[in-house]
Formats: C-alpha cells, structure tokens, sequence
C-alpha cells in the first residue's frame, strides 16, 4: 500500500477511481479502532455506484501509518482534523465528500465547521459522536476488559501490526479519562456550510438517536437522517445494502453525480 507525508507524519493510503480532475473523491474516514483494511470493499463499491473516486487512509497511530505518543490527549480528534486538510492538499484531492464512521465522522463534522477543505460538497456520518454519553464510556469501559481478556489484541494486529496497542490504548485511554465527560462538538455544527447525511443504528451500543438528534437541529447547512432498525455501531457492516443505497443517493445530490442505486 502507497504512503504520503502529511503534516510531518508517514501515512498509507488507498486511491482508486477517477482522478480528482475528472471526479468528486469520497473521503473515508475510520473509526477509533480502525484502519484502511478494516473499511474493506465499503469504499470501493461506493465508488462504483457514484462514479467518484476512493481516498481511504489510515490517521496515524493506525494502521500503517506512522504511531503516536501515548497517551492520546482528549482532543485527539480535533487534532486530527486539523490535519485532514493537510492530508488532502498532498493527495491532490478536490471536489470531495468526508464519509466517517464513529470517530471518523467527528473529525469529519469538527474540519466541515472549523476550517472546511476547499471543494467540500457534504459530509457523512455513521455513528457519530458530537458529545459524550453514558453508554459511550460503559462500552468503551468492557471493550477494554475484551482487550485484556481475549484474542481482541491479535485479531486488532491483523489491521494495525505495530500499531495495534497504539491504536487501542489510545483511543480507550482517552474515552476513559475523566476530563472526556466533558468533550462535546456541538459548537461546530452551526458552522457547516455544506449538507450532512447522519447515519445512526437503532441498536447502537456506543451512543444514542440524541447524536443524530443533534446533528439535525444544529447542522448549519442543513441535514437529514436515516436511523437503521437491526444495526449497531457500524451501519457499512451491520446494513451495508440500506447504508450503500442512502450514501449513494446523498453523493448523487450532492456532487450531482448520477448513481446506480437511481
């Protein structure tokens, strides 16, 4: 897998398709725990349907990418946004859409209503967090009993190799320090210019509809929602048809791309 160097840091990607001069680019981006090999054929069947080219990439302290310093500070996520727009100006990307999933999706809502990347056309959440909840830290809090209990850390090396520990500790560490009680993105909802897509499971075990809720009230250029029955926290792989179809219809209005979902 290519690497690219973006903000001082070695990161692998994954791009496929058209090239951004000839296509918007849908941008994806993981979830705490995630990497480019864990969004799998998500990305590409997307593209497919759209006719837009993939951007796929592990944050550092994933994947193969370069690690980071532990532990993670609270604000790991915004520090990550501020880097996306480095990340795409190297990559050459321009007409875009952000596509993240639980993390990913806030890093994607925080740099859509901080400072957007220039040719942002609307952002996608699955399973969004845009502040903290009970549930949040009780399934965080047993996913680290898993970890110290089980073959989650082998399983997890497959994705991450010597990043593994990296990725996790970081990413539990500071979901379970005190201070993350108080992490919220609110604030940055308002300032998103562009339309938003959130997509949330009904049987979520890391956070509530109150996300989605939100998002919907506050997203400043508008947003819309699709709330999935028989799906948890990871709607690409729990509904993927249901979460394919909605992404395709989203990218299609708002890239004005025709799609194969009509």
């Amino acid at each position: 897998m290519p690497f690219l160097r973006a903000a001082g840091e070695r990161i692998e990607y994954l791009q496929d398709g058209p090239r951004p001069s000839e296509a918007p680019t849908l941008v994806f981006l993981h979830e705490g725990l995630g990497s480019v090999t864990l969004w799998r054929d998500f990305p590409a069947r997307l593209g497919r349907a759209t006719g837009c080219g993939i951007f796929v990439y592990s944050r550092a302290g994933y994947g193969a990418s370069d690690s980071v310093a532990l532990p993670r500070p609270v604000s790991y996520m915004h520090d990550d946004a501020a880097k996306l727009g480095e990340v795409l100006r190297v990559a050459g990307i321009e007409r875009h859409v952000l596509i993240g999933h639980s993390d990913g999706g806030s890093i994607a809502l925080i740099q859509a209503g901080s400072t957007p990347s220039p040719g942002l056309l609307g952002v996608a959440t699955l399973a969004a967090h845009v502040f903290c909840e009970d549930i949040s830290v009780a399934s965080i809090a047993a996913v680290g009993k898993t970890w110290e209990t089980t073959d989650l850390r082998a399983k997890l090396a497959r994705h991450h190799g010597t990043n593994v520990d990296c990725a996790f500790l970081g990413w539990n560490g500071a979901w379970l320090d005190p201070a993350f009680r108080r992490w919220n993105i609110e604030a940055y909802l308002p300032r998103i210019d562009v339309p938003v897509l959130a997509i949330q499971g009904e049987s979520d075990e890391y956070g509530t509809m109150a996300q989605v809720d939100a998002i919907l009230a506050q997203a400043g250029g508008g947003a819309e929602a699709l709330k999935l029955a028989n799906c948890g926290h990871a709607p690409q792989r729990d509904q993927p048809e249901a979460t394919l179809k909605a992404l395709a219809a989203f990218v299609g209005r708002v890239a004005c791309m025709p799609t194969s979902f009509g």
